[in-house]
């Protein structure tokens, strides 16, 4: 199998991705559930997103869990975060797995392993995991020994869960408008059913279930949403909304129809978290940006920054006490509901704080402040030599999560990607030229080191 990144050969910053049938095969499904066995033993929840392929590797999972010992509840098509909403509360669940690959194209898919408190492994887990499945240390029991699978509904949990922290009668007597993009993910099996009980009007698009993501890919980037900036404004809908492939990302789209960048939302949730709560410590990635420390230090509060990853967020998020936290791709997290990224969660939210505030979506982000952005990929199917050859380039920069080098007037941040044989290139500058400029730079560096 091609390596991913992070923990090593097997496990990237989001547990194991790659090609269905080529890089991630039903072999290594089956052994990643004796895995997961071995080391959480007690009954495992197993669920899956959309993917053509899922349902294959669920019940290769499934296969593997049960043959080293240990009984599963099949939660089957669901949102990520609701099956870790699910273990969460569920006490007698000794962990989870999920068959996903998040926002990766469609001929991919993964596995993520799920602690007993809802949360990702970390990245020492996955380190653990991936020991015990090279080494193939892991249980297998005799035929008499083998464990049950039995199947449960989670999903009216997770809604009523999402609707208990946010104010319901606020957000239904303003009747917004919603249209509401699932990219024919997970999130079409509850975010419709979920804005419908908060008494929205809610205009679904790409809202079914399908694997092979025949109208956009599951990125909700602004590439990809152009449909759905278009529905808002033909609507004349308050609000647009879109989902990845699993539902733990949200974006949004204002009611003009223009597309909000990522780190906004990020920013202006953070900022109103830290604002509620009197101060506090927000928790987001390096590849966040400035944006984000801009308005939580107005707002009286402090950012921690991580490496890239949602396990790391929300491992710190634990460890500081964080009032928030999240990642600036619409991945939110919410501690007091869940640690780990909610795209229903941040829908609802993002509606409450409208409500509060009787603003529009875009008076409310008017205040955060403005940088441009840029992004780049490059293939690097060497990262190891990538990250050496940064250190000579970069002696001073900050080595949290690749490279990332502080200017005057912006910042370039250049790492190997934890689920594809990319380097990732990141450029932010309150200019478009400096910010381009960065980017070439970064660009050009990687080039040079992987030559």
């Amino acid at each position: 199998m091609t390596r991913i990144g992070g923990a090593g050969k097997l496990f990237g910053t989001d547990g194991v991705r790659g090609v269905a049938n080529e890089e991630l095969t039903v072999e290594m499904a089956v052994n990643l559930g004796r895995v997961i066995a071995t080391l959480r033993n007690g009954t495992i929840a197993v669920g899956m997103d959309a993917r053509l392929s899922s349902p294959m590797f669920k019940s290769a999972v499934i296969a593997g869990i049960t043959s080293a010992g240990c009984s599963v509840v099949d939660l089957g098509l669901v949102p990520t975060p609701a099956l870790q909403y699910y273990v969460k509360c569920k006490k007698d669940i000794a962990g989870g797995v999920v068959v996903t690959a998040s926002h990766n194209p469609r001929q991919y898919n993964g596995i993520k392993f799920i602690q007993d408190d809802g949360r990702e492994f970390t990245r020492s887990m996955d380190e653990e995991s991936e020991r015990l499945y090279l080494s193939k240390s892991y249980r297998i029991v005799s035929w008499d020994r083998v464990g049950k699978v039995y199947s449960e509904d989670c999903k009216r949990m997770y809604i009523e869960g999402v609707m208990e922290k946010v104010d319901v009668d606020l957000i239904a007597d303003k009747k917004f408008k919603v249209v509401l993009d699932c990219g024919n993910g997970a999130g079409a099996v509850t975010s419709p059913e979920l804005l419908r009980r908060l008494g929205c009007r809610c205009i679904g698009i790409n809202s079914h279930p399908d694997g092979t993501f025949p109208c956009r890919n599951p990125e909700p980037v602004k590439d990809n949403v152009g449909f759905l900036m278009q529905c808002v404004r033909d609507a004349k809908a308050d609000i647009g909304i879109a989902h990845d492939g699993d539902a733990d990302r949200a974006t949004f789209v204002d009611e003009r129809g223009e597309f909000v960048p990522e780190d906004v939302m990020l920013a202006l949730m953070a900022k109103h978290y830290v604002e509620k709560n009197g101060g506090g410590i927000v928790v987001t990635p390096v590849s966040s940006s400035k944006c984000v420390e801009d308005a939580v230090k107005e707002a009286g509060g402090k950012v921690v920054y991580t490496p890239v990853g949602s396990p790391v967020v929300a491992e710190t998020m634990l460890r500081e006490k964080a009032v928030f936290g999240g990642e600036g791709n619409g991945g939110l997290v919410f501690p007091e509901h869940l640690l780990a990224r909610d795209g229903a969660m941040s829908l609802s939210r993002v509606l409450e704080l409208m409500a509060e505030e009787k603003k529009k979506l875009s008076e409310l982000i008017r205040d955060i402040p403005t940088y441009v952005t840029l992004k780049a990929k490059v293939p690097c199917k060497d990262k190891l030599k990538l990250l050496e050859g940064l250190k000579n380039a970069f002696p001073d920069a900050d080595f949290t999560d690749g490279a990332k080098v502080e200017y005057e007037d912006g910042w370039i941040l250049i790492r190997p990607s934890g689920t594809e044989p990319i380097a990732r290139v990141m450029a932010e500058s309150k200019s478009e030229s400096r910010a381009r400029e960065l980017l070439e730079m970064g660009i050009n560096t990687v080039k040079k080191i992987l030559t």
